[in-house]
């Protein structure tokens, strides 16, 4: 992690933008109103709330309003407003030079591709935490403000984790939505995965469609090449048609049997209710045995 990664203050100013889907302004201007009644400061940028088609602006328009908010000195944490579709492609058209200034970004699902991203490339921290437009009523958003802080004790539960094999894990932890992070290796640079604790969750995708996603990051090396695995929440899971014939637990053990790391699934985030944050490009300590599960930060 990058060693001055700027801590969430009193005198932070958060940035808003959509790097996805179009969302609903009155969503994003209740979270703002949250943290404006603890006292923190809110910047919304105008991208926020642009539509064209399913999206919040041209491609163009969401890197234009990132820069912005990243030139802007005052801001200090840049917090996605909303998952979706297309944030995968900023990568294309992306100067990642003009990011260079530690900033933390923040966000889950389709932001997956850019919190990956600014870590794999300059070391940023990143936070998978709810997007900007559930953070008010989101059950887990004193953690997320925690953890933004510098509480290390804002650590996810893992009492009703399901253990799949036992061990102990150091890395840094990487990851999130799996049907976007799978891309991630041949996208980014410098094996950013290597011995790092991999965390991945999804949702509304067939069990054969992760099964090839956990082909794929086998066979690119990410599953030989990573410390620990932790599986949050897949529902709902589809199998439409010829039924597969396979859980999404078979599926896990198949693809990690090879190696002797410790993997964990059901853990507290996903795309429902229960979503803990968890800081990408932070170094931490996964630990499982016949007594249950912890996850420890440096």
């Amino acid at each position: 992690m990058n060693v001055n990664q700027p801590l969430l203050t009193k005198q932070s100013t958060i940035g808003v933008f959509s790097p996805s889907s179009w969302v609903e302004e009155k969503d994003v201007r209740e979270s703002a109103a949250f943290l404006e009644s603890l006292g923190y400061k809110v910047f919304i940028h105008p991208q926020t709330f642009f539509r064209h088609n399913q999206f919040a602006g041209t491609l163009e328009e969401k890197r234009d309003a990132l820069y912005a908010l990243w030139d802007n000195p005052e801001i200090t944490h840049i917090w996605a407003a909303g998952g979706g579709n297309r944030a995968l492609h900023l990568i294309d058209i992306l100067d990642f030079e003009r990011l260079k200034t530690p900033k933390t970004l923040i966000g889950f699902s389709d932001v997956t591709v850019l919190l990956n991203a600014l870590y794999a490339v300059h070391g940023h921290n990143a936070i998978h935490a709810p997007t900007f437009g559930r953070l008010f009523k989101s059950p887990q958003r004193d953690q997320c403000i925690q953890l933004l802080s510098g509480d290390i004790s804002a650590i996810m539960p893992l009492d009703n984790a399901h253990i799949i094999r036992t061990g102990k894990a150091e890395g840094k932890l990487i990851g999130g939505n799996l049907s976007l992070f799978h891309y991630l290796p041949n996208l980014l640079p410098s094996h950013f995965w290597q011995t790092g604790i991999l965390f991945i969750e999804d949702c509304n995708e067939e069990l054969s469609r992760i099964d090839r996603m956990l082909q794929y990051l086998k066979q690119c090396g990410v599953l030989a090449g990573i410390t620990g695995l932790i599986c949050g929440q897949f529902d709902p899971i589809l199998n439409t048609g010829r039924p597969y014939g396979l859980s999404l637990e078979d599926l896990i053990r198949e693809h990690t049997a090879p190696y002797n790391y410790p993997v964990i699934m059901n853990a507290p985030f996903g795309h429902e209710k229960e979503l803990f944050p968890l800081p990408i490009g932070k170094m931490a300590c996964l630990s499982v045995d016949k007594n249950g599960s912890s996850l420890s930060f440096e």
